[in-house]
């Protein structure tokens, strides 16, 4: 169940190069019991990550609507604070994962419709030789994943059932089905929603929230938690503002309503303007994602030559020790 909206997960199924399956059973006091298993050709992949390999049975009591009748507001509370802190957890395993091998990952959202995927298909086609992989998530069908690996990226597809949305151990389980070279870039494609993906944390570095000019310009401030949770804005299909009486200044205006800090860049998948500002912006994240692993890198071998040094010293005054 989402804590957010309440609607029900059903089965959540991870296709792609291969196929692990997370099974979430209902209760009707609305438990949760989740049942996560690999098939056997998937455990005798030796490049698979640890968890892959887990047999795991939990029961996470999850709300049936997140105003359910005869549980306390307190309750209620309680409950969403348990679910969030669980995945926040696993986000936090994500992303310590990410930052050792010098990834970038990028969480997009959005209402359905607003051009996700084809951004997505245009950005690896202009981003070349540089290493893409993407994570989609949809309720049904590997449409998305299909189209993106036409482009030339990897991708799996995470479908969600009557889910709402990605959350951070469905990514986990993607990301270790996924060849990911070092240095590499991690799109993720979140199911399109503007409410529920605000508030899960999948380990990403920072949300991109993709706003169509052929929504309204209001957006921002009718769901602002998604906004507020954003580090940018691609105000997106811009090619088509002749045909539109849309107010950009408007819906940059309401967007930083709600977020003083939030970065806009306007752009067009389809004719391209705009993409090199978005481009610039990728490298840039990706180029502070290797920076930081490098010092990361630096550091451990300047401690590992410290506790060298100081075992010398130990061994050298230790009594009889050899001349």
């Amino acid at each position: 169940m989402c804590v957010t909206c309440g609607c029900g997960e059903g089965e959540v199924k991870i296709e792609g190069e291969a196929a692990a399956h997370v099974h979430v059973h209902v209760h009707a006091d609305g438990t949760r019991h989740v049942h996560e298993h690999t098939h056997a050709h998937e455990q005798a992949q030796p490049h698979a990550h640890a968890h892959q390999h887990e047999h795991e049975h939990t029961h996470d009591p999850a709300p049936a609507h997140s105003h359910a009748p005869g549980v306390p507001p307190a309750r209620m509370v309680q409950i969403e604070q348990d679910i969030l802190a669980k995945n926040n957890a696993y986000a936090a395993r994500n992303r310590q994962a990410l930052a050792e091998r010098g990834m970038l990952a990028l969480n997009l959202v959005s209402s359905p419709g607003s051009g996700k995927t084809t951004l997505l298909c245009k950005t690896i086609t202009l981003l070349g030789a540089t290493p893409v992989a993407v994570i989609e998530g949809d309720q049904q069908t590997s449409q998305d994943a299909d189209r993106i690996r036409a482009s030339g990226a990897q991708a799996i597809q995470i479908n969600t059932g009557k889910g709402c949305h990605l959350d951070a151990h469905m990514v986990g389980h993607a990301m270790a089905q996924l060849k990911l070279a070092d240095d590499a870039l991690l799109l993720i494609e979140n199911v399109g929603n503007l409410v529920c993906p605000a508030a899960f944390d999948l380990g990403e570095a920072h949300k991109v929230v993709i706003l169509s000019v052929t929504e309204g310009e209001d957006k921002p401030i009718k769901y602002p938690d998604m906004f507020r949770a954003a580090s940018l804005m691609l105000l997106n299909k811009i090619d088509l503002l002749p045909h539109l009486s849309y107010d950009v200044d408007a819906a940059i205006g309401y967007a930083r309503r709600v977020n003083p800090q939030i970065r806009v860049i306007q752009l067009s998948a389809t004719s391209g303007e705009g993409m090199g500002e978005w481009l610039a912006y990728l490298r840039d994240g990706m180029a502070q994602a290797h920076a930081a692993k490098a010092q990361t890198v630096a550091s451990l071998q300047a401690q590992i030559a410290q506790l060298k040094a100081q075992l010398e010293v130990q061994l050298q005054t230790r009594p009889n020790a050899p001349a």
